[in-house]
This record gives C-alpha cells, sequence and structure tokens, in this order.
C-alpha cells in the first residue's frame, strides 16, 4: 500500500507540475506575441548630414509575418511619413532589425503595421495601436523615450476643443503657440490673444475634438479693427490627416496680411492661389456674424452685423461651386497668430473675442 500511495503521490505532483507548466508556456507564449519596438539611431539634434541622409533605426520583437515598419518624422506640430522608393514600408530583417532613412524632425515614430494597411501621408496625430497597427514607439531628437501629452482642452459654446501647443507652421510663417493664450471669461465669450514681444510672439490656437461634417458654422466676432495688420485671425475647417491638397479647408480669414491698406477680410476655398477660390472684402468697426454653410459640392459664405439673426441685411455673401471639398474628417479650428511675410511687421500683443459658435445640421 505504501509504494502504491507514493506512486500515486507522484503521478499527482507530475500532473500538477504539467499544469503548471503549460500555464506558464500559455503566459510566456502570451508575453511574447506582444511586440516591442526599439530605437537603436535616430539623427542628433540639430544634425547637418550633406553626404547621406539621415537614418533612424531599431529593432522590433515579436513581429509576425507579413508585417512591416512604418517611419515618421515630426516637424512643425505634423508627422511626416517616410518613404523609401514611393512606399512608406520598411522591411524586418530575420533578426529583427530596421533601418530607413528619415527627414530631421524633433520626434521620430515607428509603427509596426499589418499586411495591406495604408498609412496617412500626413498628420497632426499618429495612429494608435489597434486594427493595422500593432504597435508604436516614439522617441525625441536626443534619442530618448518621448511621450507626447495629450492636449489641453477647453469647453465654449457647448463643444470641447483641443488647443494647440508648440512650433507650428500656418500661411507660411512659424508660430509657438501657447494654450496659456486660449480662455473663457465668465461670460463664456472665448478670448485668443498673441502674446510676448518682437523676439518671441506666441499664438493661439483651439480646433473641435469632434466632425461635424455638412451644415452651417457661424461665429460671432467682437469688433477686430484694431488688429494690426500682421495678426490673423482665422475660423477654418480643416482636416489634420493627408496633403495639403485635400484638408478639406474652407477659410473665413480676418487678416490685412501685413499690409496697411489691404482688404481685412477674405472668404476661401482652398488652395487659394486659384483666383475663383478667393474673395476678398472690407468690414468695418462692430460686432460681426461669419457664417460658411457647407453642402456638396457648395459652400455659402455670409457676413452679417451684429449677431446674423433672420432679417439682418448681410454685409458680404459669396458661393462657390468649383473645388469644394467633400466632407470627412475636418474638424473647426479657431487660430489667432502672426503673419511675418508682410510689409508691416506685429508691434505689440493683440487680442480677439469670439461670442458664440453655432453649428446648425
Amino acid at each position: 500500500m505504501k509504494h502504491r500511495f507514493y506512486i500515486l503521490a507522484i503521478g499527482e505532483a507530475l500532473s500538477v507540475f504539467a499544469v503548471c507548466f503549460a500555464l506558464s508556456a500559455c503566459r510566456s507564449q502570451s508575453v511574447a506575441s506582444t511586440p516591442t519596438i526599439i530605437f537603436s539611431q535616430v539623427p542628433a539634434e540639430n544634425s547637418d548630414v550633406p553626404e547621406r541622409a539621415p537614418i533612424m533605426a531599431g529593432r522590433v520583437t515579436g513581429s509576425r509575418a507579413g508585417q512591416r515598419i512604418v517611419l515618421y518624422a515630426r516637424s512643425d506640430g505634423r508627422w511626416t511619413v517616410q518613404q523609401y522608393a514611393g512606399e512608406p514600408f520598411t522591411k524586418i530583417e530575420n533578426d529583427g532589425r530596421w533601418a530607413g532613412s528619415t527627414q530631421l524632425g524633433s520626434d521620430y515614430a515607428a509603427l509596426l503595421v499589418e499586411p495591406g494597411y495604408r498609412p496617412p501621408e500626413l498628420t497632426e496625430t499618429l495612429p494608435a495601436v489597434g486594427p493595422g497597427v500593432a504597435a508604436l514607439a516614439i522617441v525625441n531628437d536626443r534619442g530618448t523615450g518621448d511621450v507626447l501629452p495629450s492636449p489641453k482642452t477647453i469647453n465654449f459654446s457647448g463643444y470641447e476643443w483641443a488647443l494647440s501647443s508648440g512650433s507650428i507652421y500656418r500661411a507660411g510663417s512659424r508660430n509657438f503657440f501657447d494654450p496659456a493664450n486660449v480662455w473663457t471669461d465668465a461670460n463664456g465669450a472665448l478670448h485668443l490673444r498673441i502674446a510676448g514681444g518682437q523676439s518671441k510672439w506666441t499664438a493661439a490656437e483651439l480646433k473641435l475634438t469632434r466632425s461635424l461634417g455638412y451644415g452651417t458654422y457661424r461665429f460671432q466676432v467682437r469688433d477686430i479693427s484694431q488688429l494690426e495688420p500682421s495678426a490673423v485671425l482665422t475660423l477654418v475647417s480643416w482636416d489634420g490627416v493627408g496633403t495639403e491638397q485635400n484638408r478639406r479647408e474652407l477659410d473665413v480669414e480676418l487678416s490685412r496680411w501685413g499690409y496697411i491698406n489691404n482688404d481685412n477680410a477674405h472668404y476661401v476655398v482652398q488652395p487659394y492661389y486659384v483666383p475663383a477660390n478667393i474673395v476678398r472684402f472690407r468690414i468695418p468697426a462692430g460686432v460681426f456674424t461669419h457664417s460658411f454653410h457647407w453642402e456638396p459640392g457648395q459652400v455659402t459664405f455670409s457676413t452679417a452685423a451684429g449677431s446674423g439673426s433672420a432679417g439682418i441685411p448681410l454685409l458680404k455673401q459669396h458661393v462657390f461651386t468649383s473645388g469644394v471639398p467633400a466632407a470627412g474628417n475636418e474638424s473647426v479650428r479657431i487660430s489667432l497668430y502672426v503673419f511675418d511675410k508682410g510689409q508691416v511687421p506685429l508691434k505689440n500683443g493683440n487680442e480677439v473675442v469670439i461670442e458664440k459658435f453655432e453649428y446648425l445640421p
């Protein structure tokens, strides 16, 4: 009996060990199946490599057959996919290593993507890990891991808006956007300012956190007659993904673009350099409501005094039927920034107030 009990005990112990080993193996397999991207090389800060293209390189673990690396460089607030021979994909070697040429940027990113995935060419926000994207890693230009903070948000007119930050080009001029330059007052009105000095101005920008699509967009703006010629207020639709040719951009621009005698208001269907895509006019001092009604194949811009209520005569209206983009991923963006290519440089800080924003589907 003793020998029989011993044999049974050994058998039970072996069974327990087998179960534990199987669980351990499953857990190890689960851990191993989670892919990881590590950078081993990025261009140094302010590097200048005239003889060859800057390189970023690294290693991926846990990748599967068919998956590839997509590389991005971030500059002026936007991520640009890095292409080789016209393709955005970088091959993963048998040992997991990868390497590709890149433009210089402030940050670099590598995505491990599934077969058939098509990455955006130009985007303000990197694709998240999820369908099509198995892993993501970001480093800055010093080669250290970078975690880009979520943008600050503000509530205005019943909507949530994200505040832009950092150095970003607007209308060919580099601006530094500071979230401290955007706030709402006790009455709910939105304030945007240009602050600082001639050595370094800081600007203001916010964008809706969701897309609204076709409909009517209305902005009630206080007197902007005090804006200096090189201050620019824009009320636009904008798609943060894609190229300059497909931004779904419709603009109300309130600026003299750096010249004393320029008209101070513009309606634009981008690109602006097509003559039929822009209308210029002047608005006097006072509160005005600017709007655009967007529908398939057509957009109607209007400007009216005060709240723009029914029955108030329009100061200006124009209908565009050529080059009007289709609705998609765009969101509303309100920006106050400095245009540094005009004849009259900015001399002082500027501030504007948006009383109200409305959307009517």
